[in-house]
């Protein structure tokens, strides 16, 4: 089972559970995109913890506390303590650069249509690489394709 289909509460034998087998390519590409996001072998300027942190934190911002749940295990596997509050809205680093790419997230989460070059100045003024802008855009879309798709199913799931 994917973690999406576990977090939908998929019932086993149920007509979403077959047509969701009809779709398995979807969910292993999905769970693939996970890694990608996730636990990349390379993480550039953005820790697999930090990651993390950010994506229980836009979970979290979307009212899915699963989700952020999944998220905050991550951060505990990554053992980065220091980015562990930051999964927690409201919350934010001492760090300039941090602080900053917090703030993005938050933004592309909570109001992405607000986001301008002004603010990708300003990751930039705080010294976040373009490549590390990039992965950041990357996590917020996953997160919130994660968000959409286990809220779609879990209706689709409670009609039946």
């Amino acid at each position: 089972m994917t973690l999406i289909e576990a977090l939908a509460a998929v019932r086993s034998g149920s007509a979403l559970a077959e047509a969701m087998e009809k779709r398995a390519e979807i969910l292993r590409l999905s769970e693939a995109a996970h890694e990608a996001v996730l636990l990349p072998r390379d993480p550039g300027g953005l820790s697999h913890g930090l990651r993390a942190a950010l994506a229980a934190r836009m979970a979290r911002h979307n009212r899915n506390e699963a989700l952020a749940s999944h998220y905050d295990d991550l951060v505990a596997r990554a053992g980065e303590s220091a980015t562990a509050a930051l999964a927690q809205p409201g919350t934010n680093a001492e760090d300039g650069r941090i602080a900053e790419i917090v703030r993005h997230a938050d933004r592309l989460t909570i109001a992405p249509r607000e986001a301008t070059r002004g603010h990708i100045e300003a990751l930039r003024s705080a010294g976040v690489t373009d490549a590390d802008i990039v992965r950041l855009s990357e996590l917020a879309a996953f997160v919130s394709y994660q968000v959409r798709v286990i809220a779609g199913l879990k209706l689709i799931g409670a009609r039946q």
